[in-house]
């Protein structure tokens, strides 16, 4: 995960996009965007940047579990194959982002107001010599999602994530497509929904 975290400052980062929904504690959706992450502010960059890093850069094995997607999971019109065709779009599918905040307004049980928050980024992965020497030519790009389930304080301004996720998983520097990564917050508290929606 250190290898995913270490890049995201605004100097390093190469998030592509990000998109978002803002809900009521009943799951009402007051709001969404949809935007090229390079058009924000260097100022929300920052803090959409560290809302982001909160899920990777978590306790692994304690606050960030990973997990195998079942097979029954995998059929389509299930949360994977979403979960997928978010990624390959690059969430630029309004229609697709919509059924995903649907899924979670349904699900999620919350006792305030939320942002559900979307970031997609290609990582192009150095390549390693022998000696762990990194060669700067790629030897292969990772592109991933990472979503954010945030508190909303004042006037729409997320707090730091209370669960989310990041799908595909990073496993030995390379894409896992039948894996997702979840992160907990409060793991004596942990939102199950996200389990449930994914079968797991």
């Amino acid at each position: 995960m250190l290898e995913l975290t270490r890049r995201m400052t605004l100097s390093r980062n190469s998030m592509t996009r990000i998109a978002g929904s803002y809900m009521d504690a009943d799951g009402i959706i007051d709001g969404t965007f949809n935007t090229n992450f390079l058009k924000l502010t260097p100022v929300e960059k920052g803090k959409k940047l560290a809302l982001a890093k909160e899920i990777p850069f978590s306790g692994t094995n304690e606050n960030l579990k990973r997990y195998k997607i079942p097979e029954d999971s995998l059929k389509p019109g299930g949360m994977w194959q979403l979960l997928m065709a978010m990624k390959t779009c690059g969430l630029k599918d309004d229609a697709l982002m919509e059924t995903f905040y649907d899924l979670i307004a349904e699900n999620y049980q919350a006792e305030h107001d939320y942002a559900v928050l979307v970031f997609h980024d290609r990582y192009d992965i150095p390549a390693k010599a022998s000696d762990h020497e990194r060669l700067w030519e790629s030897e292969e790009v990772f592109e991933y999602m990472i979503c954010a389930i945030c508190p909303l304080k004042g006037d729409y301004e997320p707090e730091k994530p209370e669960c989310g996720f990041l799908f595909p998983a990073f496993s030995d520097r390379c894409a896992d497509l039948h894996a997702i990564d979840i992160f907990q917050a409060d793991t004596r508290r942990p939102h199950t929904e996200l389990w449930n929606l994914l079968g797991l």
